[in-house]
């Protein structure tokens, strides 16, 4: 397993999370003691005093706000900073890398490789994902296994 990989897979172990039904919003956040907070605006990570909060659109379907909450678990785990504070490069940088750490967070790999068959439609109902979303994240899975060369 790569970095993210690895990363997400003992993160999700340490909270006791182990399959795709266990995956929720709800719960990984009350296990990490977050707030989650639904409203208009685009989503986002806050930390002040000690305590963050997850500002998830409210507009967004069930499946986009677990892809958005995928991306800002990014930034809740890994980033520091305020990004109208850092270099616009640096925030590109930080958010290229949260879109992908998303399709890793909210589909694991090890989870994954616990599935037969594999197909975009069963990835979509079993990690509530967006079509388009299972779709990349079985693209990317397989060419993970192809370039190991199994």
């Amino acid at each position: 397993m790569n970095f993210t990989e690895t990363k997400v897979m003992k993160f999700y172990k340490k909270i006791k999370i182990l399959k795709p039904a266990q995956l929720s919003i709800e719960k990984i956040s009350r296990k990490i003691d977050i707030s989650i907070v639904d409203w208009e605006y685009s989503s986002e990570v806050v930390r002040w005093q000690g305590k963050t909060k997850v500002f998830l659109n409210g507009e967004l379907n069930d499946r986009q706000k677990w892809q958005e909450f995928g991306h800002e678990m990014k930034h809740v785990l890994f980033d520091v900073g305020r990004q109208e504070f850092l270099p616009e490069k640096f925030v590109y940088f930080q958010e290229y890398k949260a879109d992908h750490f998303a399709y890793h967070f909210c589909i694991p790999t090890f989870m994954l490789e616990q599935m037969k068959p594999l197909t975009t439609r069963i990835i979509m109902s079993d990690f509530n994902v967006e079509y388009s979303f299972a779709a990349k994240r079985l693209e990317m899975y397989q060419n993970r296994i192809i370039s190991k060369g199994g």
